[in-house]
């Protein structure tokens, strides 16, 4: 019984870090595509990432005015300090420096791939039934997944009513995921699970 209630607190811990590290990828792909900083969904994100954050930008500051670092950094350090917390609760100790530091960067890759995943279901939904959405949400979604979209679009422009960019982003992500990130997790020899799989 006491194995299990260990199990379940260590999966509650792991879960928490993998959502917060989703929102502070969230903030990084919504200030690297331009989005509307003053949308309350995008002041949302910032408020609850500022206090891992702001630590980071007194010497990070973005690349390019878009590309965030110290949310980068960020979202780095705080799942390279949960793997380690949870190995040492399981008594394990300390992982291997390359791994902990291959298998972090596999998560921040996990979380991007994923935000991109699910940005591109609701966009495709929005467009089935709320083609002209003003809600800050709709506007804050298309904002996210248009800097993807666009360069497929120019490749392969919709053909009448039908897009089928959506489908060919879908496939780049399921690659780049089951490719790189699998490849990077496999690299880093700890459990798929800790990375965010």
């Amino acid at each position: 019984m006491g194995t299990q209630l260990g199990s379940a607190g260590l999966m509650l811990v792991n879960s928490l870090i993998g959502i917060y590290l989703f929102i502070l990828m969230l903030r990084f792909l919504l200030q690297a595509s331009g989005a509307d900083y003053y949308n309350p969904l995008s002041q949302t994100v910032v408020k609850i990432t500022q206090p891992v954050v702001a630590p980071f930008q007194s010497f990070l500051g973005p690349v390019a005015g878009r590309f965030d670092l110290a949310t980068l950094a960020a979202g780095f350090v705080l799942k390279v300090l949960g793997i380690i917390v949870i190995f040492m609760i399981i008594g394990v100790g300390m992982p291997p420096v390359g791994g902990l530091l291959i298998a972090a960067v596999a998560a921040l890759a996990n979380a991007i791939l994923k935000i991109y995943f699910f940005a591109l279901i609701v966009m495709i939904i929005l467009s089935w039934v709320a083609p002209q959405a003003g809600h800050p949400g709709a506007l804050l979604v298309m904002q996210l997944v248009e800097p993807i979209m666009a360069p497929v679009r120019r490749v392969i422009p919709p053909l009448g009513m039908i897009d089928l960019s959506p489908i060919v982003v879908f496939i780049i992500i399921n690659l780049l995921d089951g490719l790189v990130v699998g490849a990077l997790t496999r690299a880093a020899g700890i459990s798929g699970r800790l990375v965010g799989l």
